[in-house]
């Protein structure tokens, strides 16, 4: 069994309007059963995933607040992955009329189409702080925090290697994890960029895809595609 757990991301991917079909739960513990695991990893707030989605309990590990947060569903135990920009920032961020600002752990969220006076508040504020893009989302994290950060550090916890892990994704802030991991999956409503750079496009779309790649996994270990992940064989 050379994959032994499974990466995903949640809205886009193993949900749909933020809500997780009764046939991609299924699939997922088919997965656990079969010995392996799930690791969530998203960047959302680790309170506004439990009230979309209360079976948290089927993941190994979530990773939240695109890579600043990972959390143990079994334990409850919460390990905060780098520092939360201080006050300051977020008095600059609205003296540039920045609204609709989400507030986590580490991360802030607004909205795409503030770019512009999100990089002049970071500007002024002088800390070393980065934009990522995620569809009309807009989030400010420290520099060097992504995905694949917080996702090494479970798996580092899990003492899983990469080689041993499928990511799939949809959109932009799911490149780095996605690359990072032996197999990278984009479902079938991805962003063109994604896809182009993924090993494998399923035929379903959103949870559907998702139970693919399980079902796949399941099966045949995804041998299948096993041809086309030289560019990890280096590492």
């Amino acid at each position: 069994m050379g994959y032994l757990a499974i990466a995903s991301d949640y809205d886009g991917t193993l949900a749909h309007e933020g809500m997780v079909e009764p046939d991609t739960i299924a699939a997922i513990e088919r997965l656990n059963r079969s010995g392996r695991k799930l690791i969530l990893v998203t960047g959302r707030e680790l309170p506004d995933l439990q009230s979309v989605f209360p079976r948290l309990d089927l993941c190994t590990r979530v990773v939240a607040e695109n890579g600043a947060l990972l959390y143990n569903p079994l334990t409850h135990e919460k390990k905060v992955l780098a520092e939360r920009p201080p006050k300051s920032f977020l008095s600059n961020l609205g003296r540039e009329g920045i609204c609709d600002i989400g507030v986590g752990e580490v991360i802030i969220a607004t909205r795409r189409g503030y770019e512009r006076e999100v990089l002049k508040a970071i500007r002024d504020s002088g800390l070393a702080l980065q934009i990522i893009f995620n569809k009309d989302g807009l989030m400010i994290l420290p520099s060097g925090v992504n995905k694949m950060t917080g996702l090494s550090c479970a798996l580092k916890q899990l003492k899983l290697s990469r080689h041993n892990v499928a990511a799939i994704g949809d959109g932009e802030n799911d490149h780095a994890f996605l690359d990072g991991c032996e197999c990278s999956v984009a479902v079938a409503n991805a962003i063109p960029a994604l896809k182009e750079k993924a090993d494998l496009v399923t035929d379903g779309a959103y949870g559907a895809g998702v139970v693919e790649v399980i079902n796949q996994l399941i099966e045949n270990d995804l041998s299948e595609i096993e041809a086309k992940l030289s560019r990890h064989q280096a590492d």
